[in-house]
């Protein structure tokens, strides 16, 4: 399938990944999982809702816990560069046939709310409040010491629409997997837009699902700490896979899942990918060093689960890639 060109002048400007805002069924549980194993640190509160950061941010906010009667995820976000690229979005969309609403949100700027062509319910913002950081503020660090938000990755039915869909918006591919042969689909795809190998990843399966969000750490050895962490707080069977290294990214990685099931990625050590040539890297979907550079493959579990997007419908993705699972 064909590779995408990277679009140096799109219709609005995305800056990078945001936030993301998940429903959960028990607030207090989620938020002391955040913030205590996790490392986030709580920025506002209040009954229905709260507002998390990491340590490196100075934004108010990288992910919002929702109280909600089921869990899901409610909206990725991408912050633009400037209000104007609010008022471009929206004519994008218009002329795309997207619908699209400007809404109010708490601690944000004017915020551009739509539903892509594939069921993934995107939020777009210029400005939000502002807060000292906290990296020199090591008294407070908890867990792995999470840094800032990296990624989102998804499950989507249309992966090939999809990739071509975000490209046009900006994004750039920096690496992505093939079926081998002369017809060989893209079966997964890594795109970015602030100079790192993604902002956002597609992974063809059921979808629209959200796989995960990531969290950017230190160094390997914060990971290595929040396995210790959490097999000694409760949380052994919230380990799903990990860690490890992946081929992709370069990354050494850990994935984790919150009481409702969200699934976190602990992320460190990829590479700078902003030069205006770089070239995509492509991978064989039977190369084993994809997934992981050295351990076992990962687990069923990682494929098949994901949070649902709230109200929308799953659908089967076009075609099933053949992939290797752990036994």
């Amino acid at each position: 399938m064909p590779v995408p060109t990277h679009v140096f002048d799109p219709p609005f400007n995305i800056i990078r990944c945001s936030h993301a805002v998940l429903d959960v069924t028990d607030l207090d549980k989620s938020a002391i999982f955040y913030e205590k194993t996790v490392g986030l640190h709580i920025e506002d509160r209040d009954d229905k809702s709260v507002y998390l950061r990491a340590s490196e941010e100075h934004q108010h906010h990288s992910v919002v816990l929702r109280k909600a009667a089921k869990a899901a995820c409610n909206r990725l976000g991408f912050k633009v560069g400037n209000d104007g690229d609010l008022d471009k979005a929206a004519a994008f969309c218009s002329e795309n046939g997207i619908t699209y609403a400007f809404v109010e949100q708490p601690f944000q700027g004017r915020t551009l709310q739509f539903t892509d062509p594939f069921g993934f319910q995107i939020e777009l913002y210029a400005t939000m409040e502002k807060r000292p950081h906290l990296l020199r503020r090591y008294d407070l660090y908890k867990g792995c010491h999470p840094q800032r938000l990296d990624h989102f990755n998804v499950f989507a039915a249309e992966v090939q629409d999809t990739v071509d869909f975000y490209a046009r918006l900006g994004f750039r591919l920096t690496e992505y997997a093939e079926e081998d042969g002369d017809n060989g689909r893209i079966a997964a795809a890594w795109m970015h837009r602030k100079g790192n190998v993604h902002d956002f990843a597609i992974t063809n399966g059921k979808g629209p699902r959200l796989h995960h969000i990531a969290y950017w750490v230190p160094t390997a050895m914060n990971i290595v700490h929040l396995c210790d962490v959490m097999a000694s707080s409760g949380y052994l069977k919230n380990i799903e896979r990990g860690p490890g290294r992946h081929g992709i990214s370069n990354a050494f990685f850990l994935y984790i899942r919150d009481p409702d099931g969200h699934r976190i990625e602990l992320y460190t050590s990829d590479y700078f990918t902003g030069d205006h040539d770089h070239e995509p890297l492509r991978w064989s979907l039977r190369d084993p060093r994809r997934q992981t550079l050295w351990g076992a493959p990962a687990p069923r579990s990682w494929f098949e689960e994901g949070s649902t997007f709230a109200g929308q419908a799953v659908r089967e993705p076009r075609f099933v890639a053949d992939v290797l699972v752990a036994d």
